[in-house]
């Protein structure tokens, strides 16, 4: 359920660490939680969207860790189980798209999917997607945003998937930095663990390869999908 809460024992499972992370994080205040007596509790909600925005602004080592310890219980890291390049469908790459405002390019990015037939409901994905921008925006330096719905949900679509679009101009899309956004990934996976890994190795993606400039430089979406798979297949050799 969306609002169920977790003890701290659920929550350290849920997101692959230990009973005494977790615990470190509620003493210093680095993780939403409640008291209720003496008990401590997390929203579900809360921690779906805590966990997301944490993994946009991990460092390069943070992200190794969390994204071994979820590899490690749920994906085969062979290049064969490259999970990025399994979820990019060709059908969901645009190469020129002509949005000049953040809210066109969110509006673009779900019509992709939609033209793809892989959405249940685009106007409840929308309305997920803007609140988990009102939130802080997902676009990263280099020119890239990984939007994501606020919290994953099986209903949005029938199958996890990513799908990928480039404007033909870059715009500003809130990036901490201050540079605008060409490169737009959204993320839309059905449970938390596997939406948590995707970020992470797209992450690692983008900053640990050559992936901007050969998106950028590509021609058509095979060779922006065979850039992706390129760059999986680096980043899981070096884990």
């Amino acid at each position: 359920m969306p609002h169920r809460e977790m003890t701290m024992a659920e929550l350290a499972a849920y997101l692959h660490v230990t009973p005494p992370d977790v615990e470190g994080l509620v003493r210093q205040g680095g993780i939403p939680f409640e008291r209720k007596g003496a008990r401590v509790v997390f929203r579900r909600n809360d921690i779906d969207a805590w966990a997301s925005q944490r993994l946009l602004g991990s460092s390069r080592e943070n992200l190794q860790v969390f994204h071994r310890k979820s590899s490690a219980r749920a994906h085969d890291l062979s290049r064969q189980h490259a999970i990025v390049a399994e979820l990019v469908r060709a059908d969901c790459i645009a190469v020129a798209m002509t949005c000049r405002t953040r809210a066109s390019v969110i509006r673009g990015m779900i019509k992709i999917a939609e033209c793809a037939g892989l959405l249940y409901d685009p106007a409840d994905l929308l309305k997920s997607i803007e609140s988990r921008e009102r939130l802080c925006s997902t676009a990263i330096p280099g020119g890239i945003a990984l939007l994501h719905p606020r919290s994953p949900n099986p209903f949005f679509s029938e199958d996890s998937f990513v799908a990928l679009g480039r404007t033909i101009q870059s715009i500003p899309f809130g990036a901490t930095d201050g540079s605008t956004t060409d490169l737009f990934f959204l993320v839309c996976c059905q449970e938390e663990s596997l939406h948590l890994h995707v970020l992470a190795r797209l992450c690692m993606m983008v900053r640990d390869t050559a992936l901007i400039q050969e998106l950028r430089e590509a021609e058509g979406p095979s060779a922006m999908h065979e850039a992706l798979a390129r760059a999986e297949t680096d980043v899981i050799r070096h884990l």
